[in-house]
């Protein structure tokens, strides 16, 4: 069974600024070849952090949200860890998705 899931990569593009779209691409093919199905991308611009906890003072956020297994999570966390353009992420289950239809009033006389 499939879960909805909600995925924030910090990007670390420090000397790449033009190619942050190419850098965004290439991260969800690597969601799609994991058997993840993306639901939507929101890139969210280039951030200073509040502190410094690293080499880095700011970086693109990118929230990914995708239908996958839980397994692939586990996957997903070990082969991005091996990637030097994604400095952080965090992974959050979300609720599935239920679009409510707005109920029918009666009409008046």
């Amino acid at each position: 069974m499939k879960n909805r899931y909600e995925a924030l990569l910090v990007l670390n593009t420090t000397g790449k600024e033009d190619t942050v779209k190419d850098v965004v691409d290439r991260i969800e093919s690597e969601f799609q070849k994991e058997g993840a199905e993306i639901e939507q991308v929101q890139k969210m611009d280039k951030r200073q952090f509040s502190y410094q906890a690293g080499e880095l003072d700011a970086g693109h956020f990118v929230n990914f949200i995708f239908h996958a297994d839980s397994q692939l999570i586990s996957k997903l966390r070990s082969k991005f860890k091996l990637d030097s353009e994604v400095y952080r992420q965090h992974y959050q289950r979300l609720k599935p998705n239920t679009e409510r239809k707005p109920k029918k009033v009666a009409a008046e006389k």
